[in-house]
This record gives C-alpha cells, structure tokens and sequence, in this order.
C-alpha cells in the first residue's frame, strides 16, 4: 500500500470529489452520506442543515471519519480523515454556501442558483461541520 505524499494528497483533494462521512448512531453503527466539502490544509468543513440527522448523530458521538476517493477513470486513491467533529454556526456561511456550491454545482442553471439564493436567504439554517483531523490515511495506486 502506497502512502501519498502531502504534496499530491494537497493535489488529489483540490479536485472537485464528494466525502462520503460517516457517524455513528446511537446504537454505535455506523451510517455513511456522501457530501460537499472544503479542505484548507488544517481542517475539513461540511455545512449542513441544522435539522439533519447527521446533526443528531455528531451530538450523540462526535466522532467521524471522511473519506474522499478517486473517480472510476483514475487510478485507485483516496484519503480518510479521521477525528471528531465540531458542529459550529458560521457568520459567514454565505460565503462558504458561494464557495462549496460554485465547486459543485453549474451556477448558470437557474434551478441551482435558486437553490444557492434560498439558502444564502436562510442563514440561521445552517450549521459548518469543521474536523480537525487526528490521523489523515491515503492511499494510491
């Protein structure tokens, strides 16, 4: 198993790839989402809806896992960040909505920009998801 270096790891999670972050629930099983996410080199951040279940579960247990892999075109990679996660309310929120939705999402579609417009219109809606992780694994072919 071939470790990356940080170097391509900082290259790998630049792309525009899905987390898939998994929590736990109150019996201790794991359950596993797919979601939007920013990596600045320190922490992962995830926003989600202050209603989410994930929500509940990260109440419950903070600790998570992300992990973050290739696309089927590519060489088998990918990088997980383990640690617990911090549910946080984001004065800024808007702009990190413009950040991840512009990241994923085509803005000139009138259905995501209107999307995009709801939220932004709904701060107080919205939590961040900040993990500070305490061991990054990766792997690549």
């Amino acid at each position: 198993m071939a470790k990356m270096s940080e170097e391509y790891r900082e290259k790998f999670l630049a792309k525009t790839r899905y987390g898939h972050l998994t929590t736990l629930t109150s019996d201790g099983s794991p359950r596993t989402v797919p979601v939007w996410f920013d990596w600045d080199g320190h922490a992962v951040r995830i926003f989600t809806g202050k209603n989410s279940p994930k929500v509940k579960r990260i109440r419950q247990d903070p600790r998570v896992t992300l992990v973050v892999s290739n696309e089927l075109s590519e060489y088998e990679a990918w990088v997980s960040f383990d640690g617990t996660a911090k549910i946080t309310v984001d004065d800024a929120i808007g702009e990190f909505l413009d950040k991840l939705a512009s990241k994923y999402w085509d803005l000139s579609d009138p259905k995501r920009k209107a999307a995009l417009d709801s939220w932004k219109a709904n701060p107080a809606e919205f939590y961040v998801l900040e993990l500070v992780p305490t061991r990054i694994r990766s792997y690549f072919d």
